[in-house]
């Protein structure tokens, strides 16, 4: 059963729901665990205006976020609702702006520092196809070498060429950048990613991982809309999990 969400007079309908999805969506993260005490960023497009998006406000937990308390900033990560009292990590924004600036499809953009997803971009290989998960993601995915802290606008042009045509960068020794057309659709692949990492970083603790092979990988991939739910990527998957946040806390709605 699709969520569903009172309206706010204070903001259009379309943005008031983009603003309640994304608040769930931190919401879930902080409860899976995915949260960084106050760093890392979801980012989503405000629907109705144009070069217009949410992110979290600076200094608040994951489990802390709601609704109202997002800031709307512009592509340059300028505050666009001064009545926020709330600042906004810029130099955090520069890497999300750059992907929002350059992509039509990149709606949503999810940058996180989550132990196993780490790891793995620090290892040699990368994501390896030894799992069920991994196996949907290799092939999709582009790597970016390490270059420091991500505020640089020159860097830009070497992580949009890195990228490609896949949606999911692993920025080397950093973290992964995981976009989608929707908040749902990067939401439940990168739900994939962090179980895929996870999965990884325990089968190589335990010892020599089993490689999948290429024809297997390719008729894996081929299959997976045997499994898609109606509704869109992640749609009943994401309605799942806020279900169970609201059985924990309400707040977020605020």
């Amino acid at each position: 059963m699709a969520t569903t969400f009172k309206t706010n007079a204070r903001f259009s309908e379309a943005e008031w729901a983009a603003r309640l999805e994304l608040a769930a969506c931190y919401r879930i993260f902080a409860m899976m665990g995915w949260d960084e005490m106050i760093y890392n960023h979801i980012t989503v497009r405000v629907p109705d205006a144009e070069g217009q998006f949410l992110i979290n406000p600076y200094g608040m937990h994951f489990s802390e976020v709601t609704a109202t308390s997002l800031v709307k900033i512009d592509i340059d990560g300028n505050k666009l609702d001064e009545d926020n009292p709330w600042h906004i990590n810029k130099a955090g924004f520069v890497q999300h702006g750059l992907f929002h600036r350059v992509l039509d499809d990149a709606h949503a953009i999810i940058h996180t520092h989550t132990t196993a997803t780490m790891a793995v971009c620090s290892l040699e290989g990368g994501l390896q196809p030894t799992n069920f998960y991994a196996c949907q993601l290799i092939g999709k995915m582009g790597y970016h070498d390490f270059e420091g802290i991500t505020v640089r606008a020159e860097e830009g042009t070497r992580l949009v060429e890195n990228l490609g045509s896949h949606r999911v960068l692993m920025l080397r020794n950093h973290g992964p950048v995981v976009m989608g057309k929707t908040l749902q659709e990067a939401f439940i692949r990168y739900w994939t990613l962090q179980r895929a990492c996870d999965i990884q970083v325990a089968t190589h603790a335990m010892g020599k991982p089993i490689m999948v092979d290429e024809d297997v990988l390719t008729v894996h991939q081929r299959d997976l809309h045997h499994v898609q739910l109606p509704g869109g990527a992640g749609r009943a998957e994401f309605d799942a999990m806020v279900r169970r946040i609201d059985k924990l806390d309400t707040s977020w709605r605020d």
